[in-house]
């Protein structure tokens, strides 16, 4: 698959939008998937929740090496009208190209050059889900399970700007914070009311002032809501944010502090709950073993592999834990994700398919 074909195939998986949202739009996605990966003689099954698993040489002798994918996009349908796939020498545009579809058409052309080379003997095993993008919910499972039958893991999200793979990636939670006060008359009641927004205020810059840059650890409330109308003191209101973590140790003392919020006023009452998501993925020994080896291996075809890492979580954060070797942003090579100007790189489709094909003829 040259650079020419890569691009046609991309364009197709871009314009078959696939917002997590819409279980049908994923799994269209799923069958362009599945079509291209049966050609290359892969065995396709597929698993509860829309799950795509492709497997070539599960016979052969030794533990696969797992490719890992995500077929769902943030952007809803209809995304294409005002942002149309369109692609020049330099650049490639598109709702998905960098996070995650690039990385599909990358690991698919590796596979069809390895294989018209006679070269494609080891068990690889290629997971493609449906729900990164709202947590992984119904992939998790999926994805821990494999990955412990594994030799390595091998994650085609994007790349950093600089060409960098992601060696470390912060965890992620989210956490609530909900005040319960006393409703009260404004104007002619209003000292029998306890304000519940304003204790929620106590508390906002409270955990505000945990976050710790040299850690790696913030948090950020990102919504609240409470009070009714203007005239009555308000007697609920909650917090809603985001919980992000680069030492396994900090995620239990940060959810223990929430757990231990206290009222700063008389008459309210205080609870709060958060979750770990995603734990963190530490550039560890395991790590740092693993790494060492992929830059020798890129090196050996003319590629300096740098390495870096990511505040923002992925499937890898499910696979570090498990101790199992993971590698993170094998992907296509861009910026802007999430966005209305979301691209890549063009020729990094043809970079990372290349260094993809060394790992896995040399690993």
């Amino acid at each position: 698959m040259n650079l020419t074909e890569m691009l046609a195939l991309l364009k197709e998986l871009v314009e078959t939008e696939s917002p997590s949202s819409d279980p049908a739009a994923v799994q269209a996605v799923g069958r362009l998937v599945a079509a291209q990966a049966a050609r290359l003689g892969a065995q396709v099954s597929a698993e509860s929740g829309g799950q795509l698993v492709a497997r070539w040489n599960a016979s052969a002798p030794g533990k696969p090496i797992l490719l890992l994918h995500h077929m769902d996009t943030v952007f809803p349908r209809g995304t294409l009208a005002g942002m149309p796939f369109r692609s020049d020498a330099e650049k490639t545009y598109g709702p998905g190209v960098l996070d995650m579809k690039g990385g599909i058409v990358i690991t698919l052309a590796a596979i069809e050059r390895l294989r018209r080379a006679g070269a494609l003997t080891r068990p690889l095993v290629a997971l493609f889900t449906t729900d990164e993008e709202i947590g992984s919910g119904s992939s998790r499972a999926l994805i821990e399970n494999l990955s412990r039958e594994s030799l390595l893991a091998l994650v085609l999200e994007s790349g950093l700007l600089d060409g960098a793979i992601k060696t470390w990636r912060k965890g992620v939670g989210d956490f609530v914070v909900r005040v319960r006060g006393v409703a009260a008359h404004s104007g002619g009641e209003h000292e029998k009311g306890r304000n519940a927004i304003e204790e929620l205020a106590h508390q906002v810059l409270e955990i505000q002032r945990w976050t710790d840059y040299a850690k790696g650890t913030t948090l950020n409330i990102g919504v609240i809501r409470g009070g009714t109308v203007e005239n009555v003191v308000p007697a609920e209101a909650e917090a809603r944010g985001d919980l992000r973590v680069l030492d396994p140790a900090e995620a239990p003392r940060i959810l223990a502090a929430l757990k231990a919020l206290r009222p700063h006023l008389p008459g309210t009452t205080v609870t709060a709950e958060g979750l770990l998501n995603r734990a963190p993925m530490p550039f560890d020994a395991t790590m740092k073993i693993t790494y060492e080896k992929a830059r020798q291996i890129a090196a050996g075809v003319g590629i300096d592999l740098k390495a870096g890492g990511s505040g923002g979580g992925s499937d890898a954060n499910f696979i570090a834990p498990l101790g199992v070797p993971v590698l993170d942003g094998l992907g296509a090579v861009g910026a802007d994700y999430h966005s209305e100007r979301e691209w890549i790189f063009t020729v990094s489709l043809e970079e990372r398919a290349r260094l993809l094909e060394a790992l896995l003829l040399n690993w």
